[in-house]
């Protein structure tokens, strides 16, 4: 398993399609994951820092876990079928549970779980961004940084 950190969540266009995208800690590929609305707008507001006017479900589940003493040790993005992915949450107690990889990264970015990626996985789907094309991830990161849930539109 490689350990992924999150770049960040952009709107892809023309199709208005959100993505969340990954990246190898110690590597040079990228993973994109096309995902909803709703979790961009959860991921973003994490990344963010800014507490919802009301706990979202990824934040009810946070604090569902915490009341329960378990806490999320990993989330496991462990396949890529018919270019869908699939993730696992490992829990403290040894738990696994299957999940989309949106929610998990959500909530491994309120717990702080670590995040990580099947080689197969990012052997299929990762990319490489050359050199030359690093300005272009610089520009997403500035992006990012200036991005409000608002601009996700209202999540539900």
């Amino acid at each position: 398993m490689l350990q992924m950190e999150v770049v960040g969540v952009r709107v892809e266009m023309p199709s208005n399609q959100p993505i969340v995208l990954l990246k190898e800690m110690h590597g040079e590929r990228y993973l994109p994951i096309w995902i909803g609305m709703t979790e961009a707008t959860a991921i973003a507001m994490a990344q963010a820092e800014e507490p919802p006017p009301r706990p979202l479900t990824h934040d009810l589940f946070r604090d569902v876990l915490d009341g329960l003493g378990v806490r999320l040790s990993t989330v496991n993005i462990v396949a890529l079928r018919d270019g869908i992915f699939f993730a696992d949450l490992v829990f403290s107690n040894g738990v696994e549970v299957s999940a989309r990889p949106s929610d998990s990264i959500a909530l491994a970015l309120r717990t702080g779980a670590r995040i990580f990626a099947s080689e197969e996985v990012v052997r299929e789907a990762g990319v490489i961004i050359p050199d030359d094309q690093e300005d272009e991830v610089e520009k997403f990161r500035a992006f990012l940084d200036n991005i409000t849930p608002e601009d996700f539109g209202r999540a539900g």
